[in-house]
C-alpha cells in the first residue's frame, strides 16, 4: 500500500464521515473571522437561536474596512468616513462583543490583516484545519495545515456545527528544485509555478510545495507560496513540517508551552509526505530558471520575466486564449512586443496578506534606503500586515526608510490590495502591486494593476518604471537592515 500525502494525513486526522456519494464530514480546528464575510453568519445564529459550538476556535480582527491612514485610523470605528465600512466594522464589534468572541479591534495591538495574525500570534499551528471566510486562508497551509476559504453559508455552518462538509480533492506536488539566484524571491516564484500552469492548473487539487527552493524559504515566503496557491486554481496549499516550521511556531501567544509543546513537536513529526506517496500530479521548476516576474495582464498566470516582453496574442494559437490575451492588453493599455521594462508607474503598493510581514518590508527597505520614489510616481503606499509588523519595523527604522524615500508609512490593513477602503486606484492608473490578484478594477475602477515582489516594486518606485532589481546598488543584506 503506497504512503500518504500530507494532504492525505491532515484530511485522515480530521475526518468524521464520508457518505457514498463522496460527501464527507471534517472537524474545524480554527476559524478566523473578519468583518465582510460574517455578519450574516451571526445573524443566522442569533435567529437560530444558536450560539458558536466551540467559541475558543474562534478569532476575529477587522481587515477589510479598516482605514489605513494615520488620522483617519485614530478615530477608531467611529471615524471611518465610508459608511458601508464603517457599519461593517462596527457590526463585527457587536458581533463578537454579543456571542462573547475574541477580537483584535481597529486599534488593538494585535489587529491586522487576518491572515497575518494568525499566524503571527501562533492562533495556527501545525495540523490544524484553518477557515475563514476569505479566498486567501491557503496562506496558513505554510505551517503544514489544511487551510482555505470558505462561503458565508459555510462561515455559518462552522460557527454551529464546528464542521463542514468537503469532497476530496486530489493530490499536486510542486517541486522547485535547485536554489534560487540573488535577487529572486518567494513572490516571483510562485508568480512562475502560476505562469507555467495557468490559474486553472490546481483545480481539484491540494498543492503541497516541496523542493529545494520551498525548503530553504523562511516561513514567512512559504506563506507568499501557499497565499497564491487559490490564484492556480487550488483551494489549499501547503508546505510540510521542518525546522523552520517549529522555529517560527515556537515560543508564539497561543502556541503550547512547557512539556505541551513537547508533545506538540512529536504530535507534528508525522507531518510531511511519506517517502513512497503517491500525487496525482506532479509539476518541477528549477529555482535558478526563474528571473523576478511582472505581470502583465488582468489574471496572476498572465506573467512574465522583468526582462521579457508583452506577449503578441496573435501567436496564440487557441482562439479562447487569443481573445482573452487581447482583452488583457486593451484593458491594461499595452501593447504586443512591448518591453515590460516599458512600463510606467503611477502608483505603487507595499502591503496585503501576501507580502505585508516583516521580511517583506525589511526587502523593500533593503532597495529603497538612500533612494527617493521618482517624480512621476504619485504614490506609495507601505502598508505593514499588522499592529505587530509595524511595531516590529518602527523598532528596526524601516518607516524612516520609507518616509525619507517619499513613501507613506500607513497604518495595518488590506489597503490597496482589493480598494474595499479610501486606498484606491483612478481608472488608468498603473500600480505595481506586491498584492495577489491583478483582475480588471482590482484595485479601483479601471486601475491597472501588476503583480511584483516587494524588492521590484520599490526598484519601480524609485525608477518610475519597471527595472530588473538585480541591476540596481547591490542589495543589501537583511542583517543590515535589522
Amino acid at each position: 500500500m503506497a504512503g500518504q500525502t500530507l494532504y492525505d494525513k491532515l484530511w485522515q486526522d480530521h475526518l468524521i464521515k464520508t457518505r457514498e456519494d463522496g460527501s464527507a464530514l471534517i472537524y474545524i480546528d480554527r476559524h478566523l473571522i473578519h468583518e465582510v464575510t460574517s455578519p450574516q453568519a451571526f445573524e443566522g445564529l442569533r435567529l437560530a437561536g444558536r450560539k458558536p459550538w466551540r467559541r475558543d476556535s474562534l478569532v476575529a480582527t477587522p481587515d477589510h474596512n479598516v482605514p489605513s491612514e494615520a488620522v483617519e485610523r485614530a478615530a477608531g470605528v467611529a471615524g471611518i468616513r465610508d459608511d458601508v465600512s464603517r457599519i461593517q466594522v462596527q457590526t463585527l464589534d457587536e458581533n463578537c462583543r454579543d456571542f462573547d468572541v475574541v477580537q483584535f479591534g481597529i486599534n488593538e495591538p494585535g489587529q491586522g490583516i487576518v491572515h497575518v495574525i494568525g499566524p503571527e500570534t501562533g492562533a495556527t499551528l501545525p495540523g490544524m484545519t484553518v477557515v475563514c471566510g476569505d479566498s486567501h486562508t491557503s496562506t496558513h497551509g505554510a505551517l503544514g495545515a489544511l487551510a482555505h476559504g470558505i462561503g458565508t453559508s459555510e462561515v455559518e455552518h462552522v460557527m454551529a456545527t464546528q464542521c463542514l462538509i468537503q469532497r476530496k480533492m486530489k493530490n499536486m506536488l510542486v517541486r522547485v528544485d535547485g536554489e534560487l539566484l540573488p535577487g529572486v524571491t518567494a513572490k516571483d516564484v510562485v508568480l512562475a509555478i502560476i505562469g507555467t500552469i495557468g490559474t486553472a492548473g490546481g483545480t481539484g487539487y491540494a498543492i503541497e510545495f516541496g523542493g529545494a527552493v520551498i525548503h530553504s524559504m523562511s516561513l514567512e515566503g512559504r506563506m507568499t507560496v501557499c497565499n497564491m496557491a487559490i490564484e492556480a486554481g487550488a483551494r489549499a496549499g501547503m508546505v510540510a513540517v521542518d525546522q523552520i516550521t517549529l522555529d517560527y511556531v515556537q515560543g508564539k501567544p497561543y502556541a503550547p508551552k512547557g512539556e505541551h509543546w513537547q508533545r506538540a513537536v512529536e504530535a507534528w513529526s508525522h507531518l510531511h509526505s511519506d517517502d513512497d506517496a503517491v500525487f496525482d500530479d506532479v509539476v518541477v521548476l528549477r529555482g535558478e530558471e526563474i528571473e523576478p516576474q511582472v505581470s502583465w495582464g488582468t489574471s496572476p498566470e498572465m506573467v512574465a520575466p522583468i526582462n521579457a516582453y508583452v506577449p503578441d496574442p496573435s501567436a496564440e494559437s487557441d482562439a479562447t486564449k487569443r481573445t482573452g490575451m487581447q482583452r488583457a492588453l486593451d484593458y491594461m493599455g499595452l501593447r504586443a512586443g512591448q518591453k515590460i521594462s516599458d512600463i510606467h508607474l503611477d502608483r505603487v503598493f507595499i502591503g496585503s496578506c501576501t507580502n505585508s510581514r516583516i521580511e517583506d518590508l525589511r526587502a523593500a527597505a533593503a532597495v529603497a534606503k538612500g533612494r527617493s520614489k521618482a517624480d512621476s510616481v504619485k504614490q506609495v503606499l507601505v502598508v505593514p500586515g499588522s499592529q505587530a509588523v509595524k511595531a516590529q519595523a518602527e523598532r528596526e527604522g524601516l518607516h524612516k526608510v520609507f518616509i525619507e524615500a517619499g513613501f507613506e508609512w500607513r497604518e495595518p490593513s488590506c489597503s490597496m490590495c482589493l480598494a474595499m477602503n479610501a486606498d484606491k486606484l483612478g481608472a488608468g492608473e498603473h500600480c505595481a502591486s506586491t498584492s495577489n490578484r491583478n483582475f480588471e478594477g482590482r484595485q479601483g475602477y479601471g486601475g491597472r494593476t501588476h503583480l511584483v515582489s516587494p524588492a521590484m516594486a520599490v526598484a519601480a518606485a524609485i525608477a518610475g518604471h519597471f527595472v530588473d532589481v538585480r541591476e540596481m546598488a547591490p542589495l543589501q543584506a537583511e542583517e543590515e537592515m535589522a
